[in-house]
């Protein structure tokens, strides 16, 4: 079974796609900025060298030119020397006479080259004119000192940007998504009590307009189908309800008729006018059943009753059937007071009883216990049979589902409506393996709803 992927958040994920994008967008400027950025200070600075080639050239070397010389010099890191025909004629004091062992690197740019020393990568420039040959010498450090300082104040501007940005992104998109969030908390309060159509939030966004649509056309054919369900219901409760009224009537006219001729039949047409009774109020449960939603508990009409005479009734209602297959009871039960809707509760019981004895083999066992805490009310249910297998386990409960194999009768809709009775009554039930070799069912019911 595949992994559930987990949800993603589109506002984060917007949020984070818009600075991402900006980030990228950011980054290749700061490369291309920076690439100006070294190319324009290396053309500068080639032309400070020129230009100190140049004055070197044509000074007269006098003491106010050697000290203006000397102060560009130092102002750029520039160590120079001067020779005519081989003679020196004058070098920065820093000169290294070792600069002149190493023959330089050149590259594109003529007369500029590159040299490695002192542990550290120099641009060498060399000039030569009328037997004058002029060598300067330029640590790369010098350069970028300036290229550093740009880089990090750009990277300072940068960074501020996109936090300003990804503040303003998360407020904007926040702001946008209102009206989503409201949306969405008014699709949530929709129930089968209220589907009017809903109302997209101002300013309405288009982009959710079909979809608003779309929901609205679902609410109106929901809403048309639990109509026509409301009236099925009520034609089938009319028309239910009347044969088993006629029913009773007839059976009050027998009892009548044969109160002092055949007491005993007396008796047994009480017994069947109990069933009859019974099969009345059961009928109007399970229509009420069909209609309500297990959120709308509260129209359930609910009384405060022992559990332990529901179980008891049950067993009665079921002891023919019981005796039929010579099954066998073991109750261990107590006084345990609830408030719910006895007869869905009775017909709960009577339906797992039910399955109980027809899933036992003959001269079976079956075994009922009845348990209780201050808050809640605990039945088992369990009976000796063919083993259930952990698939099967997990499907008891769906509508119209029964195993394959079984040669007993019914529709599949005992356990759902079971399972349906206990959301209605904010209980539980959970279905495992019997000790006893069959199905152990565990009820459990809080004693006020």
């Amino acid at each position: 079974m595949s992994r559930q992927a987990k949800p993603i958040s589109l506002q984060d994920k917007l949020v984070k796609t818009s600075v991402s994008s900006s980030i990228v967008a950011g980054v290749i400027a700061f490369v291309l900025l920076m690439a100006m950025t070294i190319y324009q200070t290396m053309h500068v600075h080639d032309e400070i060298m020129d230009e100190i080639s140049d004055m070197l050239v044509i000074s007269d070397l006098s003491s106010s030119s050697a000290q203006q010389m000397d102060e560009l010099s130092d102002e750029f890191d520039v160590e120079y020397q001067l020779k005519l025909n081989h003679q020196l004629l004058t070098q920065s004091p820093e000169f290294d006479p070792q600069y002149l062992n190493i023959q330089p690197l050149y590259l594109s740019k003529k007369n500029y080259g590159y040299v490695w020393m002192k542990g550290q990568l120099m641009r060498t420039y060399n000039f030569e004119q009328d037997q004058q040959h002029v060598r300067l010498y330029q640590p790369f450090r010098e350069r970028f000192k300036e290229v550093l300082q740009s880089i990090i104040g750009y990277a300072v501007i940068l960074l501020t940007l996109w936090l300003i940005q990804w503040l303003i992104l998360r407020f904007a998109v926040k702001k946008q998504f209102k009206s989503i969030h409201t949306l969405s908390k008014d699709i949530s309060e929709k129930s089968a009590h209220d589907l009017t159509p809903i109302q997209q939030p101002q300013p309405a966004l288009q982009e959710l307009q079909p979809m608003v649509l779309q929901l609205n056309h679902l609410l109106s054919r929901l809403e048309h189908s639990l109509e026509a369900e409301q009236r099925f219901t009520a034609d089938a409760s009319h028309e239910l309800r009347s044969p088993l009224s006629a029913i009773q009537m007839r059976l009050q006219l027998l009892k009548r008729k044969y109160a002092e001729a055949a007491p005993n039949l007396a008796t047994d047409l009480n017994q069947i006018q109990t069933d009859v009774a019974r099969g009345t109020q059961v009928l109007e449960n399970l229509l009420l059943l069909a209609r309500l939603d297990p959120s709308h508990t509260q129209q359930l009409p609910h009384t405060q009753f022992d559990l332990q005479h529901s179980i008891e009734e049950v067993q009665k209602s079921l002891s023919l059937f019981a005796q039929e297959k010579q099954v066998q009871f073991q109750l261990a039960t107590e006084t345990t007071l609830i408030h719910a809707n006895q007869e869905l509760i009775f017909t709960c019981l009577r339906n797992l009883v039910d399955n109980a004895i027809r899933y036992t083999e003959v001269s079976g066992q079956i075994s009922i216990e009845l348990q209780q805490t201050e808050q809640n009310a605990f039945i088992s249910i369990e009976n000796s049979g063919q083993q259930i297998t952990d698939e099967v386990l997990q499907r008891l409960g769906e509508r119209f589902y029964r195993q394959l194999g079984t040669k007993t009768k019914g529709s599949g809709l005992g356990l759902s409506i079971c399972k349906k009775i206990m959301q209605l009554h904010q209980g539980q039930i959970e279905f495992q393996a019997s000790e006893l070799g069959g199905l152990r069912v565990l009820l459990t019911l809080p004693k006020a709803v």
